[in-house]
């Protein structure tokens, strides 16, 4: 009952993705289609998808469909520039008809995107009236440093406090272009420039970093890695799970046990944790712990599973306690609503779009074009987005975004995009002709054939980035230790058949 309730569930949100799409993709057309009637213009199709309808109806003199294609839309307009190559031509025999003016067209064109934006607008008010989660991360301070990495490289230190990146302001970790994480990412140049705070001898100092950068090489299928130099920010652990057999079970660590210490060394971060008990494997070691708001000393070795394999000749087996982390002590914490004003909204929207495009053509960025989402990618996060706790409120702010990005994106100078027929239109005025219509197809076809590459392309990164990955853990599903040595160590009974075929 439980399986089928699932499946039905995974089918429902799938046909909200696709309603939630179907909706942009018309009011964005619709635009089109009224300003067309405004102007008078002849309106052969009005269709949702491109190809072949496989349902079409014809009203007053529009035929109305869904094509075989799922991605996007048109309005069929034959006095502005040949769309055929696209949208398909639905073999009827076309009377000659009479031109329109420039203005018409960009009129037109500019209708599109700006229903878009309005649609955004909507959607914004609706955020700002039922609120939305406040998923930015404003925590500043350093609580992890990769071990020859470039942060540790430029001389960043735990607890320090990142204020600037490149000399501007930062907000937080993460959570849009103020972000420490996004001001990285979208960077440009051979290095990144750090202002940080420093606390010495109780008195905190600002002090100027420059770090370099890595990029992981990507593959036709893979992305290659966004920029990173090497750290994490700091963040309170807790005991989450302990494994059966595992040294923490045998230890003492109790579920929500907050971790503290490692030998007297404060630990910072799960990512820190992890580095502390590589370096101490096979060792015992002294884990001091809050519990009951009071700090307890836990003798423990960090061991690598008896049971281990090897998923590949780089995998390695690593040592662990055998615990499962949180990061707070209430697993349904809920987050902080926000009401985000409007106007806001849709200057951070717009700013990040902006700014995607701008390092997308930029020689000194990092952002290619394999970094962009397509159609597929698109409707995974609106899946994901949907399968959360804040459906209804992140799923208007996604209409946000995404209708914010798909208006400026199409009043991009480019044939087939409205923002082409704008230009060719502005051109019509200047030269006080009409292109020839020959030469216009074949400049709408070559740019059909650039832009389906192009989703090709992007859609390919979708489906399989993250996914052909081999395994790389050496970790078993359920690891087995031999805690003989760590038993031995705290003068625990040993069963000596048990231990030396490593069963628990």
């Amino acid at each position: 009952m439980d399986t089928i309730l699932h499946i039905l569930k995974v089918i429902g949100i799938i046909l909200l993705v696709v309603l939630s799409f179907n909706i942009i993709i018309f009011v964005h057309e619709l635009g089109h289609f009224l300003a067309a009637r405004w102007r008078g213009l002849q309106i052969d199709r009005f269709q949702i998808w491109f190809g072949k309808p496989i349902w079409k109806k014809t009203i007053n003199g529009v035929q109305y469909g869904l094509g075989s294609i799922p991605a996007g839309g048109f309005v069929a307009l034959p006095q502005m520039a040949p769309m055929e190559a696209i949208e398909g031509d639905n073999g009827e025999m076309k009377a000659p008809l009479p031109p329109i003016t420039p203005m018409d067209k960009i009129i037109v064109a500019f209708a599109g995107p700006l229903f878009s934006f309005l649609l955004a607008v909507v959607a914004a008010f609706i955020v700002w009236g039922i609120g939305m989660p406040d998923t930015k991360d404003t925590n500043k301070t350093v609580g992890y440093i990769q071990e020859g990495g470039y942060a540790e490289k430029a001389g960043l230190k735990m607890g320090d406090k990142i204020i600037k990146v490149n000399d501007t302001v930062v907000t937080g970790f993460q959570g849009g272009l103020e972000g420490i994480r996004e001001s990285i990412i979208f960077s440009e140049g051979d290095t990144i420039k750090l202002t940080v705070l420093r606390s010495q001898n109780g008195v905190e100092k600002e002090v100027i970093l420059e770090s370099g950068f890595s990029v992981k090489e990507g593959s036709f299928t893979q992305r290659s890695g966004l920029r990173t130099i090497g750290f994490g920010m700091n963040e309170d652990i807790f005991v989450n799970t302990i494994a059966d057999g595992s040294p923490a079970s045998v230890s003492g660590f109790k579920e929500n046990d907050k971790i503290l210490a490692i030998n007297g060394e404060k630990i910072w971060s799960f990512g820190h944790f992890v580095a502390i008990t590589h370096k101490y494997s096979e060792k015992l070691i002294n884990v001091t712990v809050e519990r009951d708001s009071k700090a307890l000393d836990i003798k423990t070795m960090p061991m690598a599973p008896s049971n281990g394999f090897k998923a590949d000749n780089d995998a390695k087996l690593l040592p662990m306690l055998g615990i499962g982390f949180k990061k707070n002590l209430d697993a349904n914490k809920k987050l902080k609503t926000i009401h985000p004003n409007p106007a806001k909204q849709l200057k951070d929207a717009g700013m990040m779009m902006w700014t995607t495009l701008s390092k997308l053509v930029s020689p000194k960025s990092s952002i290619n074009l394999g970094h962009m989402n397509g159609p597929i990618g698109i409707g995974e996060a609106q899946y994901n987005i949907l399968s959360g706790p804040y459906a209804v409120q992140m799923i208007f702010y996604f209409w946000v975004i995404f209708n914010i990005n798909l208006a400026i994106f199409n009043l991009l100078p480019l044939p087939v995009l409205d923002g082409g027929h704008i230009t060719m239109a502005i051109g019509e005025m200047i030269r006080k002709k009409p292109m020839n219509t020959a030469v216009l197809e074949k400049i709408q076809v070559l740019f059909v054939m650039l832009l389906l590459g192009m989703i090709i392309f992007v859609s390919t990164k979708d489906i399989f980035h993250g996914r052909d990955k081999p395994d790389r853990t050496g970790l078993p599903s359920a690891p087995t230790f031999d805690l003989a040595p760590l038993k031995v160590a705290l003068g625990l009974p040993v069963d000596e058949k048990k231990e030396s075929d490593g069963s628990q």
